[in-house]
């Protein structure tokens, strides 16, 4: 007689697992939280203060960064790339998250593996100040190889009606502030893993080995986006994930307006020139995949720029006036 665990999920393990990250989830869980660990779903209140609360949902996930992951062992990071995605997202609508659920699907259940993943996962909901509310493990046998493993999440946030971003806000002649990313975030990797192989990874690289530094997890830009944002009003945000600049920006913008954008105004990490001297790439089709260097922008009247530039280095974040809102459609990278 066959058996589900001959089938390759081993209930019992699973169970044994849930019980194991059971702390690290419900550590991040404040009075606001409703329902209990382990049941069919859990629940949030919505915090006091809002007259007209608007609830906004992203998802995501860490892409194929989770594969040089998975060849390295190096699991420690990838928490922060998945919430990083999704609650950044809401931040570029001016939404505080409130909470996050994941889905960890695996070839096989690795219990240290697992437990480095989930604990990553809450280590970042702290940071972002939102609950790890729970989750789903699933197994696939026959489907994913044993070591092979995907993640990704959803987040809940809140805003005011009356504080929600609107492109509509946006005019020419404001100005674009950038805040810098010291890394690739979790974007752009399908390109990276066809420029190197694996032993690629284990190669000396800007003073650790070129796995490390692709590896960097991501900043969580919430916290100190909406906190800078409460102190100078902004017209306009954006989450600079894949497209890099000139795919997000216009996502920001109203018809007939766009951006002028000065690279030498910041300077890049140089895991960026590393990528583009390996892959003999063009300028314009490293703007178009990466960041490069530009993690998050806000856009606000020229005269707030010194102001908001101030704020966002109050709360941890180097940034810098890297353009201007111009009349046009596509976004232009000074070359």
């Amino acid at each position: 007689m066959s058996t589900y665990s001959e089938a390759g999920v081993d209930v019992a393990a699973a169970d044994r697992f849930t019980e194991s990250i059971s702390a690290r989830v419900t550590a991040t869980w404040g009075d606001n939280v409703v329902g209990t660990f382990g049941g069919f779903a859990a629940g949030l209140t919505i915090p006091a203060g809002y007259d007209e609360p608007v609830l906004m949902m992203t998802t995501d996930g860490v892409g194929t960064k989770a594969e040089i992951a998975r060849l390295l062992g190096r699991f420690d990071g990838i928490g922060n790339d998945l919430v990083a995605m999704c609650v950044d997202d809401l931040a570029a609508s001016g939404a505080a998250p409130l909470g996050f659920t994941d889905y960890l699907a695996v070839g096989a259940l690795d219990t240290v593996r697992d437990e480095a993943l989930v604990a990553s996962v809450a280590d970042a909901c702290r940071l972002a100040g939102c609950a790890l509310l729970g989750g789903e493990t699933a197994v696939h046998p026959g489907v994913m190889e044993p070591s092979q493993f995907d993640l990704a999440g959803a987040a809940l946030g809140v805003v005011e009606r009356s504080a929600m971003v609107d492109p509509g806000q946006v005019m020419a002649g404001h100005a674009v502030v950038g805040i810098v990313s010291p890394n690739l975030r979790s974007n752009g990797f399908s390109l990276v893993r066809s420029l190197f192989n694996e032993s690629d990874y284990q190669r000396p690289a800007l003073g650790s080995s070129l796995g490390e530094v692709l590896l960097e997890p991501s900043v969580v830009y919430a916290p100190a986006v909406l906190a800078a944002t409460r102190q100078v009003p902004v017209s306009g945000m954006v989450h600079v994930t894949g497209g890099g600049l000139p795919g997000n920006l216009p996502r920001a913008l109203p018809h007939g307006l766009t951006a002028r954008i000065d690279p030498a105004r910041w300077e890049p990490a140089p895991i960026f020139n590393l990528i583009s001297d390996h892959g003999r790439i063009d300028p314009a089709e490293m703007f178009a995949t990466f960041n490069m260097g530009i993690g998050f922008a806000l856009i606000a009247e020229a005269g707030r720029v010194t102001d908001l530039i101030c704020a966002l280095n109050e709360h941890g974040h180097a940034a810098h006036h890297i353009g201007d809102i111009v009349e046009g459609e596509a976004v232009a990278i000074k070359s």
